[in-house]
């Protein structure tokens, strides 16, 4: 049975994502270690098709950067639209927040 809370999580991993990459730009390896070691377990197989899309709405840009071990690595940043998004994403948490958190629902 899945758990209660994957739906949820399901619904939070573009919003957690956009928060990954606020303020420095990073790769998809280091993304999945930033969800994982934050108790955000994603898959690459979820992870990958996310940043194409976020990518291609124009939410991320990206730079091909060498690697010091292996290939070049595709280096994944906030765009200015991205950056609203996250704005937006954390004003709706925040009010989503005081809902719960309230006795007056």
């Amino acid at each position: 049975m899945e758990s209660k809370f994957a739906a949820l999580r399901r619904g939070m991993l573009e919003p957690v994502v956009l928060a990954a990459l606020d303020g420095e730009s990073r790769y998809a390896g280091e993304i999945a270690q930033i969800l994982r070691e934050a108790e955000f377990p994603v898959q690459d197989g979820t992870l990958h098709p996310l940043l194409n899309r976020l990518r291609r709405e124009g939410l991320l840009t990206y730079e091909w950067r060498e690697s010091p071990s292996g290939p070049p690595r595709k280096y994944l940043a906030l765009s200015e639209q991205g950056r609203t998004q996250l704005s937006q994403f954390r004003d709706y948490f925040r009010h989503l927040s005081t809902l719960i958190e309230s006795n007056g629902l």
